[in-house]
Formats: C-alpha cells, sequence, structure tokens
C-alpha cells in the first residue's frame, strides 16, 4: 500500500448531486477537501430525468440554496424550461420545477468543483475504508479510505455518497449486467468493507424509461406543454433566467399499450422474479402501473428535452425494464410515437444501501465515529433529496473537525429536517422521497420564504458571503417595516417567518404573472401581502410549534441505559435501543413506540438525571 503526501480533513466518495454539496459544504468552510468518483467524466450527472425540483422537492432546492449549497444556482445556469406546480393553489403547496440541459448541468458543476479552492477532484475506486480506534477504545473511528488501486488516503472525516453503485446490477428485461448505470462500472468492495464494521445492507431498486429521437416524433398530436413566462428562477440570487426556454409535450398510454405490456410481463424481470428489491412506489415502472391500477385506460406521458443540442427526448412516464424489443412495440402504441426511434432504451438497477436508522441525526453513522452517509445509500431516492442530505452531511463533518456544535434543522424549520428525521427515526422499507404531505408544519415550510427561514444559518457557517448577507438582512427589514401592526410582526420574527395559507382556497399569491427580482419591493410587497393574509394560521401555526417544543427539547444522554428502565415493551425497548434517539420528540415519532412508553422514559430521564447531578456534586 502507497500512502497519499497529502492529508485531508474531509473525504467524499462519489460525485453525484449529494457528493457535490457535501465536498463544497466542507471546502467552502475552510477544510482541506477530496472528492474521489469512478468517473470524472461524470461529475454530477443527471442518470435519470433531467429536471430538478417538483412537489416537496423545489422546496428542498430553496433551502440548500439559502443554507449556501450549489444546485439552484447551477439550475438556473443550465435550466431550459422552468415551472411553478400547483401554481393555482395556496403558496404553501405550490412547488418550483426546473428542466435542464443534462449536459451543460453535469459540466457546470463539475467547473464549480474544479475552481473552489480547498477542494481536490481525483478519479479512483474505493475498495475499502481505513480505520482506528478512539481514544478511549470504545468506538472505531474513521481515518481514511483504500483505494482500488492500493492507496491510502488520510482524512479526519469520510462521507459516503455512492448513489447506485455498491454492486449495482443493471436489468434489461431477462439480461443482466453489472453496473452502477448505463455504460459505468460499479463499486465491487466498499460493501464487503461495511458489513465486516457492522453495518446492515439491504438492497433497493430504481429505473429510468427509454430516450426517444425528436426527428422521428410527430409533436403536432401531442399537448404542448410551456414553460412560465417569465422563468421564476431557483436560486435566491439569480436575478433573471437569460437563455432561450424550450416546450415539452404531453401524450397518453392507451389499452393497446396495456395489453403488449401485460402480454409480456413473463419477461420483466420485475414480475419474473429476477428483481427482488423494493423500487419507488411514487415513481412506479409502467409495467407496475398496468398491474396495479387495471381501471386506468391511460397513463399521462411527458416528452422532455434533454438539452440544447441533443435531439433526445426523455419519456417521462414509461419507465420499464421491459426487453428492448417490448419496449419498442410499447412506444409505437403512443399517440405522436408511431414512428418514434429508440436512442437508448429503458432500464432498471438494483444497488446495496444502508437503512438510515444507523445514522445519527448529523448523518454521521453510529457504528463508525466521523464516518458520514448521504443520498441513495440511505435508502432516498431523488436528486433533491441526495443534495439536502449531502449539504447537512458535508456541513456537519467540517463542524466537529472545528470542534463546534452540530447542526441539525428541526422539522418546523425546514423540508431537510423533516427528511432526515424521517430517515434516521423511522427508517425506510422503500426508496423514500419527499412530498409536502410528509411536513406536519408544511404551511411555514414554503418555498417563498426559504431564505426566511434558513441563510442565517448559511451565513454563520460561512457559505454565504457577507455581501448577499447584508442585501439579505435589508430585504428582511423591508418587510418587517411594511409587515409593522401585522401580527406583532418583528424582527425575531422574520427569521422563522411562517405565513400560513388556506390549502382549500384557489385564490393564490403567486410569483411568475411577472417578472419579481430577488429581494426587490415586489418581493416584500408579495411577503407582506401573504403573512397579512394568513396572519391567523401563523398563530395556530405557532401555537402547535410551541406545544411540542417542549418535547423537542428534552434531549436523552448519549449514554443513557434503556434496559435500565422497568416497564417498557419489549419491541419499544429494542426501537430504542436501535435508534438511539437523540430527544424525547425523536423518540416519540419511533413507528411503534406507545405514549405510555413515553411516559415511562420521561419519568426515568428526570432520575437519571438527578442522579448524573449527584454524581458530578461530589
Amino acid at each position: 500500500m502507497i500512502s497519499y503526501s497529502k492529508t485531508y480533513d474531509v473525504i467524499v466518495v462519489g460525485a453525484g448531486h449529494a457528493g457535490c454539496e457535501a465536498s463544497l459544504a466542507s471546502a467552502r468552510m475552510g477544510l482541506k477537501t477530496l472528492l474521489l468518483t469512478m468517473n470524472l467524466d461524470s461529475v454530477g450527472q443527471m442518470s435519470c430525468n433531467p429536471s430538478i425540483g417538483g412537489l416537496g422537492k423545489g422546496q428542498v432546492v430553496r433551502e440548500i440554496d439559502a443554507l449556501g449549497g450549489e444546485m439552484a444556482k447551477n439550475t438556473d445556469k443550465t435550466g431550459l424550461q422552468f415551472r411553478i406546480l400547483n401554481s393555482s393553489k395556496g403558496p404553501a403547496v405550490q412547488s418550483p420545477r426546473a428542466q435542464c440541459d443534462k449536459k451543460l448541468y453535469q459540466f457546470t458543476i463539475k467547473h464549480v468543483i474544479e475552481q473552489e479552492k480547498n477542494l481536490d477532484l481525483r478519479q479512483g475506486e474505493v475498495s475499502g475504508l481505513l480505520i482506528e480506534q478512539t481514544l478511549d477504545g470504545s468506538r472505531k473511528k474513521i481515518s481514511g479510505i483504500l483505494t482500488k488501486s492500493g492507496i491510502e488516503f488520510y482524512a479526519s472525516a469520510v462521507i459516503l455518497t455512492t448513489g447506485t453503485f455498491l454492486r449495482g446490477l443493471l436489468h434489461y428485461g431477462m439480461h443482466h449486467q453489472p453496473g452502477g448505470r448505463a455504460g459505468e462500472g460499479r463499486a465491487e468492495f466498499l460493501t464487503d468493507s461495511l458489513k465486516e464494521l457492522g453495518f446492515e445492507v439491504g438492497r433497493m431498486k430504481t429505473g429510468t424509461p427509454m430516450r426517444l429521437n425528436a426527428k422521428t416524433i410527430d409533436f403536432s398530436k401531442c399537448a404542448i406543454q410551456p414553460g412560465d413566462n417569465p422563468p421564476l428562477p431557483f436560486s435566491h440570487f439569480t436575478e433573471k433566467i437569460r437563455q432561450e426556454q424550450l416546450p415539452c409535450y404531453l401524450t397518453y398510454s392507451n389499452e393497446l399499450t396495456h395489453q403488449i405490456i401485460r402480454e409480456n410481463l413473463d419477461r420483466s424481470p420485475l414480475y419474473t422474479g429476477k428483481i427482488k428489491s423494493i423500487g419507488p412506489r411514487y415513481c412506479p415502472s409502467i409495467e407496475d402501473k398496468v398491474v396495479k391500477f387495471p381501471h386506468h385506460k391511460r397513463h399521462q406521458i411527458f416528452l422532455e428535452p434533454e438539452g440544447y443540442h441533443t435531439e433526445e427526448i426523455y419519456v417521462n412516464g414509461l419507465s420499464t425494464s421491459l426487453p428492448e424489443d417490448v419496449q419498442w412495440q410499447i412506444v409505437r402504441t403512443v399517440p405522436g410515437l408511431e414512428s418514434a426511434e429508440m436512442m437508448r432504451a429503458g432500464y432498471a438497477v438494483e444497488y446495496d444501501f444502508c437503512p438510515p436508522t444507523q445514522l445519527f441525526p448529523t448523518l454521521e453513522t453510529k457504528n463508525v465515529e466521523s464516518l458520514y452517509f448521504a443520498g441513495q445509500i440511505c435508502g432516498t431516492t431523488g436528486y433533491e433529496e441526495a443534495a439536502g442530505q449531502g449539504l447537512m452531511a458535508g456541513i456537519n463533518a467540517a463542524l466537529k473537525i472545528k470542534k463546534e456544535e452540530t447542526f441539525v434543522l428541526r422539522r418546523d424549520e425546514a423540508y431537510i429536517g423533516v427528511m432526515i428525521d424521517d430517515l434516521v427515526t423511522k427508517g425506510v422499507d422503500e426508496p423514500y422521497r419527499l412530498f409536502t404531505s410528509r411536513a406536519e408544519y408544511r404551511l411555514l415550510l414554503r418555498s417563498d420564504n426559504s431564505d426566511l427561514r434558513l441563510m442565517d444559518f448559511g451565513y454563520k457557517f460561512g457559505l454565504i458571503s457577507q455581501e448577499l448577507y447584508e442585501r439579505f438582512s435589508e430585504y428582511r427589514k423591508r418587510i418587517v417595516r411594511k409587515s409593522e401592526g401585522i401580527n406583532s410582526f418583528n424582527d425575531e420574527a422574520a427569521l422563522k417567518t411562517g405565513f400560513q395559507p388556506d390549502l382549500r382556497s384557489r385564490e393564490s399569491e403567486t410569483q411568475h404573472s411577472k417578472e419579481i427580482f430577488p429581494w426587490s419591493d415586489e418581493k416584500v410587497e408579495l411577503q407582506a401581502g401573504i403573512q397579512k393574509k394568513y396572519a391567523g394560521y401563523l398563530n395556530r401555526q405557532n401555537q402547535m410549534i410551541a406545544k411540542f417544543a417542549k418535547m423537542e427539547r428534552k434531549q436523552i444522554p448519549s449514554n443513557f441505559d434503556f434496559d435500565s428502565v422497568p416497564g417498557l415493551l419489549l419491541e419499544s425497548r429494542q426501537k430504542f435501543k436501535k435508534v438511539l434517539p437523540r430527544t424525547i420528540g425523536q423518540a416519540s415519532r419511533i413507528p411503534g413506540v406507545t405514549p405510555a412508553d413515553i411516559g415511562i422514559l420521561l419519568v426515568y430521564l428526570e432520575r437519571f438525571s438527578r442522579q448524573f447531578s449527584h454524581t458530578n456534586s461530589l
């Protein structure tokens, strides 16, 4: 083995959306960072749909931006169609979405990484983790990584963002082959290293549809789907989208499409047992749609361009792992696609993941100190979910090295907080994706107020510049002045601005009817107007948050012995020991834990606290 001459603070393994955000965060916080990927030509690649945002997901991208991440800015530079979803409804459920030029997105984010000081980008495959013992000998600690070529890289923290590459297996009908995605290999050895360290490992599945040649599609038979005019940027820091915007198109499957699928289920790896792992329920293959929803006579199919300089069309709604010849038959039954030619076939991919209940809320693993997981290794699906986790892992790894307080967002502060709490507390039994319905405080967690909720954190960690923060602070003061006399609004409250719309109302405040520049007078008017209209809802929601705040503040010591608590149900005791909840609030959200068990736990926590105080006073 050869030790690399340079020692790093943080090593990030994998350069997908989680890895990009994790490495940029730690580097921008002043730490020497290495981003290691199996293929330098695939940094930030959009392996499936070349889109960013959507319901729940768009809010996360805006939160990433407010915290100082890169995804929103990169989307604004490379987006070819921008839309606000649910624009006819209240602002709490409005979500931004953008279709991107997938290659431009990929190369733009790679260039950002290459230009970042404190950040080295290298190609290589990790074959193992380097481990040492903590000073007190009570726990394993990460010390670096070993590459397939025999090079040892040392660091104080390691973040694994391995995507679908851990022992990835691609399925094309009854044929399968190793690979993390089409045209690329898989990570062969890292899973064994994780198992040796005591990590539980499972399998999950995802998939992607075929790509068609636009020159062979009759778009006149499809419904045009234009973007918003003018397009609203994702980032708080983007003044205007200047590049040309392209349309998407809508068509539908039909009974003939479904008949061909049913006749070929004996050639489907999903329905013949070749694929044994669980796929995303909320993004099913066309086979699943036809089998599970037989009463539906048709399903939507969106035809989405993959870039400005390619004829490839992403066929959103026809994700499949059926054989290529069957895919060709299916496509030719769809209006507008009767003569369409496939440029790439759809496929499914199975991969290893580690159930996220093995993580603390900081995304640090419980088994190994200073080892963090983010993205699909945690059982999630989606670029946005991965990026949010990557950003939080990068921030927390940096904070730990700096010996500063960890950063955990609460469920009432951000969708990112909802997602991570769901993962580490409840675990997953299918690939996890975000929706607005997962957030009990979604009336507060809107895309339009993410800067007011989170930008103070981004500035505190050094991820937002002084100049931009001063502009934002002035914008917030203008909202305060505009809102004087409404709901006792003041500058402190502005940090957690939350305006609660009535979701039943069809009347909407929307930002896409005219150009509204970041932190402009129009934006101030918009925010003040929302606050005025929904002041009553704001009071009600804040009362709910205050009611549960005591449980969220009640800490459970890291050395608390759950076996010492008599009267707990065996199931609850086992789950407490597995999840290791940090607060009573988190403990109460563990599936299967009863209110009676929480009451017992509170009593013994109080006893534990008194004993601890007495011992320290002696």
